[in-house]
């Protein structure tokens, strides 16, 4: 491995693979940030059913300092504090590296008319947050245990589930080493050893040209400095398989089976070493496809499971029936955008398939 002296700046090293390194370091810390403006997020408050339902945006503080976006759609009754309304489980959706909070909003009209709220936010260094890069989970683990924190101390939810995506599902099994309260996890193609995912990238397509095998080792040295002087953190220190084994939390992973990204491979070891309650599911399509009605039924069902769901308002053809868990079926969204209106209607339809 290549040895530098400290102090030494990795902007002005002239070595071989140093091109490759760039890049490699730009693809892990730094993809394209998604940018949107906060009206996509939608309307305030709507109904769903026979819910209103209010969304509360506010930005939260990471240990780091930064500002993180968060956004927390639940009954309005809960929201607006009325002692009637007595705290419900909330599900914290973890979005992927090159994404944001907006990634969360299909599942809103799934989750609110059971009675589980749902909290999406931006991670640092993604979206509208604060911060210049992200770490794969490495610091995104402390801002969803600052985000865990505020709903546990405002008192306005009862079980806390995590629902992660990519970069988002090896931040929930991360915090859930150290969180063994967390009531329940879906994890959707996770990493199980970074350094092995940077080696397996530094070879893929996702390069303009892949790193030659005489400059594999040169090239993941320089991507190791600049990420740890750029972001405080050793890609070699972040494998989310040496955090699985302590677990006890109920999860269900997921991976896609064409996902050239992140190989199910990853999720295979991962599932294999986790010692809770667990499900598999190889889905198809690859790492950034859009994920089957069946996956998105089943998830829902998990966590109705998972956090004992069982007072839900029935009638014929419900959704809930729908899913496999008994619960009432007309869709009524008058206040959405249209695009988000249009996309939750299809996953309605594809859940009641």
């Amino acid at each position: 491995s290549i040895q530098l002296e400290e102090g030494s700046d990795a902007d002005r090293l002239e070595l071989p693979g140093q091109p490759y390194a760039l890049a490699l370091w730009n693809l892990i810390i730094r993809p394209p940030r998604r940018r949107y403006d906060a009206c996509r997020l939608g309307p305030k408050e709507f109904r769903l059913w026979s819910a209103t339902v209010k969304r509360v945006d506010f930005d939260l503080k990471n240990s780091r300092g930064m500002a993180l976006k968060c956004s927390h759609f639940m009954p309005k009754g809960l929201a607006e504090g009325d002692p009637d309304v007595a705290p419900g489980p909330v599900v914290i959706y973890l979005h992927q590296n090159a994404s944001c909070r907006l990634e969360a909003l299909n599942l809103v009209p799934l989750f609110l008319p059971l009675g589980i709220s749902l909290f999406a936010f931006d991670f640092a260094g993604c979206g509208m947050s604060d911060g210049e890069y992200i770490s794969l989970g490495w610091h995104e683990r402390d801002d969803l245990a600052a985000c865990v924190d505020h709903l546990r101390r405002g008192g306005k939810v009862s079980a806390v589930g995590l629902w992660g995506r990519s970069m988002g599902a090896v931040t929930a099994l991360l915090h859930a080493d150290r969180d063994h309260s967390i009531g329940g996890m879906v994890l959707d193609s996770p990493f199980c050893n970074l350094s092995t995912l940077a080696e397996e990238l530094a070879q893929s397509e996702y390069l303009m040209a892949p790193v030659p095998g005489w400059l594999l080792s040169g090239a993941l040295a320089l991507a190791r400095l600049r990420i740890s002087s750029l972001c405080e953190f050793d890609i070699d220190e972040l494998k989310p398989e040496e955090h699985v084994g302590n677990s006890f939390i109920p999860a269900l992973f997921v991976h896609g089976r064409s996902d050239d990204f992140i190989s199910p491979a990853h999720t295979a070891k991962l599932f294999e070493a986790y010692t809770g309650d667990k499900e598999m599911e190889l889905v198809e399509g690859d790492h950034n496809s859009v994920r089957p009605a069946a996956l998105i039924r089943k998830a829902v069902a998990f966590f109705c499971r998972a956090f004992r769901c069982s007072d839900f308002p029935q009638g014929q053809g419900s959704l809930a029936r729908a899913i496999g868990v008994e619960f009432d079926g007309g869709w009524a969204h008058p206040y959405m955008t249209r695009q988000l209106t249009v996309e939750a209607g299809k996953h309605l339809a594809m859940v009641g398939s």
